[in-house]
């Protein structure tokens, strides 16, 4: 059974203590957990290496499998399971905090699966769990997907503050809807694990990361699947962070690795400071739900 951590140790600093190091995890998964786990593995070990205090793995990190019921056979009851462990172990092992990209949890429909983004603190206990609420569904010559017929759409939108600051989950398609990141009470980063597609990444990726540091001011590290999987899927890459003026502060295009930036809060309260549009809002977003 995983630990969950009701109370996070540590001061809560809004914007972080100081500049810190994080790492943002591009892989190109296949059809075998164990495999993807390991080089899941050795990418965390290079990124604690590195001086990273938070690390993000991408969208389905353990599997990309050859058809979308392939995840139906690797789920897990939240708080337990081999994903789960390895996840807790890594967070524990490097003393990081971790984004799990996301894992395939249980849901109550047994013919689907929550797309779910857990976070872990450096003692490796779960810190936070959202589940994907936005569900892919694309159209297009040679590419056509539908995530609602194996994924189970979740319900709240997830932020938690930390001795880092307040961390923001979404996963992938979420990153359409600015919605949803109106209802995370401000968070200082966001996160967005992703796999997304050739033809929808070159098109939208990068503006879409972009527009959403800029109009929530707040730093945006987004860890992509990058490259061609095992199972002939091919997805765009270009894990990269953002700083909140909308400045792309690194980026790797394709290919397994690890994308580092320093996440400064000065450059964030500068940001905020001198273009107050946070505060300048007339409709003001819902309170954001507890971890």
């Amino acid at each position: 059974m995983i630990e969950t951590s009701p109370e996070v140790d540590g001061p809560l600093v809004p914007g972080g203590a100081g500049p810190w190091r994080v790492a943002a995890v591009q892989m190109v998964s296949g059809p075998q957990v164990e495999p993807n786990l390991a080089r899941a593995g050795e990418l965390l070990a290079e990124a604690a290496a590195g001086g990273a205090r938070l690390a993000v793995l991408p969208e389905y990190f353990a599997l990309i499998g050859r058809q979308d019921g392939d995840k139906l056979a690797v789920r897990e009851p939240f708080g337990e399971g081999p994903i789960q462990t390895f996840l807790a172990q890594s967070a524990r092992r490097h003393g990081l905090w971790l984004v799990g990209g996301s894992i395939p949890l249980e849901a109550p429909d047994p013919s689907r699966v929550f797309n779910a983004c857990l976070l872990f603190d450096p003692q490796g206990r779960c810190a936070a769990r959202y589940d994907k609420m936005h569900l892919f569904g694309l159209d297009l010559p040679g590419a056509r997907f539908d995530e609602s017929r194996s994924v189970l759409a979740g319900a709240r939108p997830c932020s938690v503050d930390t001795p880092l600051g307040r961390l923001g989950l979404s996963v992938c398609y979420d990153v359409r809807f600015p919605e949803l990141y109106r209802g995370l009470g401000e968070p200082d980063v966001i996160c967005v694990p992703s796999a997304f597609t050739v033809p929808t990444g070159r098109a939208h990726w990068e503006v879409l990361l972009r527009a959403r540091a800029i109009e929530n001011q707040a730093w945006v590290v987004a860890a992509a699947q990058g490259g061609v999987h095992p199972t002939g899927r091919e997805t765009w890459g270009h894990s990269l962070v953002v700083d909140p003026w909308g400045d792309v502060v690194a980026s790797r295009p394709q290919g397994p690795g690890v994308v580092f930036a320093t996440i400064d809060p000065r450059r964030l309260q500068d940001v905020r400071a001198r273009l107050p549009a946070l505060r300048h809002r007339r409709a003001r977003p819902p309170e954001r739900s507890a971890s």
